[in-house]
Protein backbone atom coordinates (compact mmCIF):
# COMPACT_ATOMS: atom_id res chain seq x y z
CA UNK A 1 0.00 0.00 0.00
CA UNK A 2 1.29 3.42 -1.14
CA UNK A 3 0.13 6.68 0.80
CA UNK A 4 1.32 10.55 0.12
CA UNK A 5 1.01 13.01 2.58
CA UNK A 6 1.52 16.39 2.74
CA UNK A 7 1.16 19.16 5.06
CA UNK A 8 -0.81 22.58 4.16
CA UNK A 9 -0.92 25.25 6.41
CA UNK A 10 -1.32 22.37 9.54
CA UNK A 11 -3.97 20.39 7.68
CA UNK A 12 -2.76 16.80 6.36
CA UNK A 13 -3.63 16.38 2.54
CA UNK A 14 -3.59 12.97 0.69
CA UNK A 15 -1.81 13.34 -2.59
CA UNK A 16 -1.50 11.33 -6.22
CA UNK A 17 1.90 12.39 -6.88
CA UNK A 18 5.05 12.79 -4.91
CA UNK A 19 5.92 16.53 -4.18
CA UNK A 20 8.98 18.24 -2.50
CA UNK A 21 8.21 18.69 1.34
CA UNK A 22 5.64 15.16 1.21
CA UNK A 23 5.39 12.02 3.13
CA UNK A 24 6.23 8.59 1.54
CA UNK A 25 4.22 5.66 3.71
CA UNK A 26 4.82 2.30 2.35
CA UNK A 27 2.90 -0.63 3.84
CA UNK A 28 3.63 -3.62 2.92
CA UNK A 29 4.40 -2.58 -0.67
CA UNK A 30 4.20 -4.69 -4.06
CA UNK A 31 7.13 -4.53 -6.36
CA UNK A 32 5.08 -1.91 -8.50
CA UNK A 33 4.98 0.52 -5.41
CA UNK A 34 8.44 0.24 -4.67
CA UNK A 35 9.66 1.07 -8.57
CA UNK A 36 7.59 4.10 -8.26
CA UNK A 37 9.35 5.52 -5.66
CA UNK A 38 12.45 4.46 -6.72
CA UNK A 39 12.44 6.16 -9.63
CA UNK A 40 10.55 9.42 -8.47
CA UNK A 41 12.77 9.67 -5.76
CA UNK A 42 16.00 7.71 -6.90
CA UNK A 43 16.02 6.23 -3.49
CA UNK A 44 18.27 3.24 -2.69
CA UNK A 45 16.77 -0.33 -3.31
CA UNK A 46 18.23 -1.97 -0.71
CA UNK A 47 16.85 1.09 1.69
CA UNK A 48 13.15 0.57 0.88
CA UNK A 49 13.77 -3.05 1.11
CA UNK A 50 15.62 -2.86 4.57
CA UNK A 51 12.38 -2.85 6.77
CA UNK A 52 10.39 -5.50 4.53
CA UNK A 53 13.36 -7.75 6.40
CA UNK A 54 12.13 -9.68 9.59
CA UNK A 55 15.29 -10.24 10.33
CA UNK A 56 17.10 -6.77 9.79
CA UNK A 57 18.53 -5.14 12.45
CA UNK A 58 17.95 -1.43 14.22
CA UNK A 59 20.81 0.70 12.51
CA UNK A 60 21.41 3.79 11.21
CA UNK A 61 22.99 4.13 7.09
CA UNK A 62 24.53 7.37 5.23
CA UNK A 63 24.38 7.24 1.30
CA UNK A 64 25.63 10.24 -0.46
CA UNK A 65 22.29 12.71 0.74
CA UNK A 66 19.92 9.82 1.66
CA UNK A 67 19.45 8.49 5.40
CA UNK A 68 17.83 5.36 6.35
CA UNK A 69 16.98 5.29 10.39
CA UNK A 70 16.19 1.12 10.92
CA UNK A 71 14.66 0.59 14.16
CA UNK A 72 11.98 -1.92 15.83
CA UNK A 73 8.41 -1.53 16.51
CA UNK A 74 6.13 -2.96 18.70
CA UNK A 75 2.84 -4.62 16.96
CA UNK A 76 0.08 -7.06 18.56
CA UNK A 77 -0.90 -10.42 17.21
CA UNK A 78 -3.44 -12.75 18.28
CA UNK A 79 -2.79 -16.77 18.66
CA UNK A 80 -5.10 -18.84 19.99
CA UNK A 81 -7.10 -16.46 21.75
CA UNK A 82 -3.90 -15.31 23.23
CA UNK A 83 -2.40 -12.13 22.66
CA UNK A 84 1.41 -11.69 21.80
CA UNK A 85 3.64 -8.78 21.36
CA UNK A 86 6.67 -8.98 18.96
CA UNK A 87 8.34 -6.31 16.82
CA UNK A 88 8.90 -5.83 13.52
CA UNK A 89 11.20 -3.61 11.46
CA UNK A 90 10.53 -0.05 11.12
CA UNK A 91 12.38 1.72 8.44
CA UNK A 92 12.80 5.75 7.90
CA UNK A 93 14.47 7.21 5.06
CA UNK A 94 15.46 10.96 4.04
CA UNK A 95 15.96 12.15 1.35
CA UNK A 96 15.62 15.63 -0.40
CA UNK A 97 12.98 17.14 0.81
CA UNK A 98 11.12 13.47 1.22
CA UNK A 99 10.47 11.50 3.83
CA UNK A 100 10.04 7.88 3.21
CA UNK A 101 8.46 5.10 5.78
CA UNK A 102 8.32 1.72 5.27
CA UNK A 103 7.02 -1.17 7.31
CA UNK A 104 5.27 -4.60 6.80
CA UNK A 105 2.37 -3.90 8.82
CA UNK A 106 -0.26 -1.06 9.53
CA UNK A 107 1.12 0.48 12.83
CA UNK A 108 -0.97 2.50 15.42
CA UNK A 109 2.39 5.14 15.12
CA UNK A 110 1.61 5.69 11.96
CA UNK A 111 -2.13 5.32 12.09
CA UNK A 112 -1.68 9.15 14.61
CA UNK A 113 0.14 11.01 12.05
CA UNK A 114 -2.30 10.25 9.09
CA UNK A 115 -5.21 10.70 11.22
CA UNK A 116 -3.40 14.46 11.79
CA UNK A 117 -3.67 13.77 15.58
CA UNK A 118 -0.09 14.28 16.61
CA UNK A 119 0.79 18.21 17.91
CA UNK A 120 2.93 20.11 15.71
CA UNK A 121 3.06 17.60 13.42
CA UNK A 122 4.46 18.44 9.68
CA UNK A 123 5.71 16.70 6.89
CA UNK A 124 7.70 19.00 5.55
CA UNK A 125 9.83 19.55 9.31
CA UNK A 126 11.47 15.90 8.23
CA UNK A 127 13.78 16.14 11.43
CA UNK A 128 11.05 16.52 13.78
CA UNK A 129 8.53 14.33 12.07
CA UNK A 130 11.74 11.37 12.33
CA UNK A 131 11.66 12.35 16.01
CA UNK A 132 7.88 12.58 16.22
CA UNK A 133 7.40 9.09 15.33
CA UNK A 134 10.15 7.55 17.72
CA UNK A 135 8.88 9.30 20.84
CA UNK A 136 5.44 7.38 19.28
CA UNK A 137 7.11 3.98 19.55
CA UNK A 138 9.20 4.37 23.18
CA UNK A 139 5.66 5.77 24.27
CA UNK A 140 3.96 2.15 22.46
CA UNK A 141 6.21 0.26 23.83
CA UNK A 142 5.69 1.72 27.43
CA UNK A 143 2.43 1.23 26.63
CA UNK A 144 2.66 -2.29 25.78
CA UNK A 145 4.55 -2.95 28.69
CA UNK A 146 1.82 -2.07 31.43
CA UNK A 147 -0.47 -4.41 29.50
CA UNK A 148 2.16 -7.91 29.38
CA UNK A 149 2.47 -6.50 33.36
CA UNK A 150 -1.66 -6.53 33.50
CA UNK A 151 -2.07 -9.28 32.18
CA UNK A 152 0.39 -11.60 33.61
CA UNK A 153 -1.18 -10.40 37.04
CA UNK A 154 -4.23 -11.73 35.55
CA UNK A 155 -3.10 -14.97 34.51
CA UNK A 156 -1.06 -15.65 37.98
CA UNK A 157 -4.51 -15.42 40.08
CA UNK A 158 -6.02 -17.68 37.33
CA UNK A 159 -3.07 -19.82 38.18
CA UNK A 160 -3.67 -19.43 41.63
CA UNK A 161 -7.02 -21.73 41.43
CA UNK A 162 -6.19 -23.79 38.92
CA UNK A 163 -3.24 -25.26 37.39
CA UNK A 164 -4.13 -25.21 33.16
CA UNK A 165 -1.70 -25.48 30.23
CA UNK A 166 -3.95 -22.45 28.83
CA UNK A 167 -2.32 -20.31 31.27
CA UNK A 168 1.12 -21.64 31.26
CA UNK A 169 1.30 -21.01 27.77
CA UNK A 170 -0.04 -17.58 28.38
CA UNK A 171 2.64 -16.60 30.48
CA UNK A 172 4.76 -18.61 28.03
CA UNK A 173 3.98 -16.33 25.10
CA UNK A 174 3.94 -13.01 27.64
CA UNK A 175 7.77 -14.02 28.46
CA UNK A 176 8.69 -14.42 24.75
CA UNK A 177 7.07 -10.83 23.90
CA UNK A 178 9.56 -9.36 26.67
CA UNK A 179 12.35 -11.04 25.54
CA UNK A 180 11.71 -9.61 21.97
CA UNK A 181 11.06 -6.05 23.74
CA UNK A 182 14.14 -6.02 25.57
CA UNK A 183 16.04 -6.80 22.18
CA UNK A 184 14.56 -4.17 19.97
CA UNK A 185 14.53 -1.66 22.94
CA UNK A 186 18.48 -1.96 23.40
CA UNK A 187 18.96 -2.03 19.48
CA UNK A 188 16.64 1.21 19.24
CA UNK A 189 18.82 2.97 21.96
CA UNK A 190 22.28 2.09 19.84
CA UNK A 191 20.31 4.12 16.95
CA UNK A 192 18.73 7.01 19.31
CA UNK A 193 22.15 7.60 20.93
CA UNK A 194 24.15 7.55 17.49
CA UNK A 195 21.82 10.16 15.74
CA UNK A 196 22.06 12.16 19.00
CA UNK A 197 26.23 12.53 17.84
CA UNK A 198 24.79 12.07 14.17
CA UNK A 199 26.64 15.55 12.43
CA UNK A 200 24.55 15.19 8.90
CA UNK A 201 21.35 15.48 10.98
CA UNK A 202 20.95 19.20 11.94
CA UNK A 203 18.58 19.46 15.24
CA UNK A 204 17.06 22.73 16.49
CA UNK A 205 17.18 23.29 20.14
CA UNK A 206 13.51 22.13 20.54
CA UNK A 207 14.38 19.00 18.73
CA UNK A 208 17.25 18.11 20.60
CA UNK A 209 15.20 18.33 23.88
CA UNK A 210 12.95 16.07 21.64
CA UNK A 211 15.70 13.77 21.39
CA UNK A 212 16.97 13.56 24.58
CA UNK A 213 13.22 12.90 25.72
CA UNK A 214 12.94 9.83 23.07
CA UNK A 215 15.79 8.74 24.83
CA UNK A 216 15.02 8.96 28.10
CA UNK A 217 11.77 6.90 27.56
CA UNK A 218 13.23 4.66 25.97
CA UNK A 219 15.82 3.76 28.40
CA UNK A 220 12.49 3.45 30.82
CA UNK A 221 10.73 1.26 28.58
CA UNK A 222 14.25 -0.92 29.05
CA UNK A 223 14.14 -0.70 32.47
CA UNK A 224 10.73 -1.54 32.79
CA UNK A 225 10.89 -4.42 30.55
CA UNK A 226 14.06 -5.95 32.73
CA UNK A 227 11.74 -6.03 35.38
CA UNK A 228 8.76 -7.31 34.13
CA UNK A 229 10.69 -9.97 32.82
CA UNK A 230 12.55 -11.17 35.65
CA UNK A 231 9.41 -11.08 38.02
CA UNK A 232 7.94 -13.08 35.30
CA UNK A 233 10.67 -15.55 34.94
CA UNK A 234 10.42 -15.90 38.58
CA UNK A 235 6.92 -16.23 38.64
CA UNK A 236 7.51 -19.34 36.26
CA UNK A 237 10.12 -20.92 37.73
CA UNK A 238 7.46 -20.61 40.94
CA UNK A 239 4.89 -22.18 39.45
CA UNK A 240 6.44 -24.83 37.91
CA UNK A 241 8.01 -26.01 41.46
CA UNK A 242 3.90 -25.70 42.50
CA UNK A 243 2.87 -28.07 39.54
CA UNK A 244 5.68 -30.78 40.76
CA UNK A 245 5.19 -30.61 44.32
CA UNK A 246 1.49 -30.89 43.41
CA UNK A 247 2.10 -33.71 41.42
CA UNK A 248 4.69 -35.13 44.55
CA UNK A 249 1.36 -34.89 47.07
CA UNK A 250 -1.14 -36.61 44.33
CA UNK A 251 1.85 -39.33 43.92
CA UNK A 252 2.02 -39.48 47.85
CA UNK A 253 -1.35 -40.03 48.34
CA UNK A 254 -2.33 -42.33 45.71
CA UNK A 255 0.51 -44.63 46.85
CA UNK A 256 -0.67 -44.78 50.69
CA UNK A 257 -3.78 -45.58 49.02
CA UNK A 258 -2.70 -48.39 47.02
CA UNK A 259 0.07 -49.60 50.44
CA UNK A 260 -3.76 -49.78 52.63
CA UNK A 261 -5.68 -51.31 49.48
CA UNK A 262 -3.26 -54.25 49.28
CA UNK A 263 -3.46 -55.46 52.72
CA UNK A 264 -6.92 -57.03 52.27
CA UNK A 265 -5.91 -57.94 48.80
CA UNK A 266 -2.98 -59.83 50.20
CA UNK A 267 -5.13 -62.04 52.47
CA UNK A 268 -7.70 -62.66 50.19
CA UNK A 269 -5.18 -64.24 47.73
CA UNK A 270 -4.21 -66.63 50.08
CA UNK A 271 -7.84 -67.44 50.76
CA UNK A 272 -8.51 -67.72 47.12
CA UNK A 273 -5.66 -70.72 46.74
CA UNK A 274 -7.10 -74.01 46.50
CA UNK A 275 -5.81 -75.21 50.13
CA UNK A 276 -7.15 -77.28 52.60
CA UNK A 277 -4.91 -76.55 55.83
CA UNK A 278 -5.25 -72.79 55.86
CA UNK A 279 -6.80 -71.51 59.20
CA UNK A 280 -10.54 -71.42 59.23
CA UNK A 281 -10.68 -73.02 56.48
CA UNK A 282 -13.43 -75.10 57.70
CA UNK A 283 -15.06 -72.42 59.30
CA UNK A 284 -18.94 -71.63 58.96
CA UNK A 285 -17.57 -68.06 59.43
CA UNK A 286 -14.49 -67.71 58.15
CA UNK A 287 -15.52 -65.22 55.42
CA UNK A 288 -16.63 -62.49 58.28
CA UNK A 289 -13.24 -63.19 60.19
CA UNK A 290 -11.19 -62.92 57.42
CA UNK A 291 -13.73 -59.68 56.55
CA UNK A 292 -12.67 -58.14 59.92
CA UNK A 293 -9.06 -59.01 59.71
CA UNK A 294 -8.76 -56.91 56.35
CA UNK A 295 -10.32 -54.51 57.32
CA UNK A 296 -8.44 -54.12 60.90
CA UNK A 297 -5.31 -54.49 59.37
CA UNK A 298 -6.07 -51.39 56.70
CA UNK A 299 -7.37 -49.43 59.49
CA UNK A 300 -4.18 -50.07 61.36
CA UNK A 301 -2.34 -49.38 58.66
CA UNK A 302 -3.88 -46.62 57.34
CA UNK A 303 -3.60 -44.61 61.25
CA UNK A 304 0.41 -45.55 60.42
CA UNK A 305 0.36 -43.85 57.54
CA UNK A 306 -1.41 -40.54 58.46
CA UNK A 307 0.96 -40.04 61.59
CA UNK A 308 3.72 -40.38 58.93
CA UNK A 309 1.32 -37.35 57.13
CA UNK A 310 1.40 -39.61 54.45
CA UNK A 311 -2.37 -38.12 53.56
Amino acid sequence: MLNIYKTIDETLFKLEEIEDGAWINLINPSEKELKFVEESLKVENDFLKAALDDEESSRIEIEDDQLLILVDIPVVEKEDEHIVYETIPFGIILIGKNIITVCLKDSVVIDQFEKNSVKSFATFKRYRFVLQILYKVAKRYLLYLKQVDKMSSQVERQLHKSMKNRELIQLLDLEKSLVYFTTSLRANQIVLEKLLKLETVKLYPEDEDLLEDVIIENKQAIEMSNIYSGILSGMMDAFASVISNNLNIVMKILTSITIVMAIPTMIASFYGMNLSKLPLSNSPNAFWVIILISGVASLLAGIFLAKKKMF
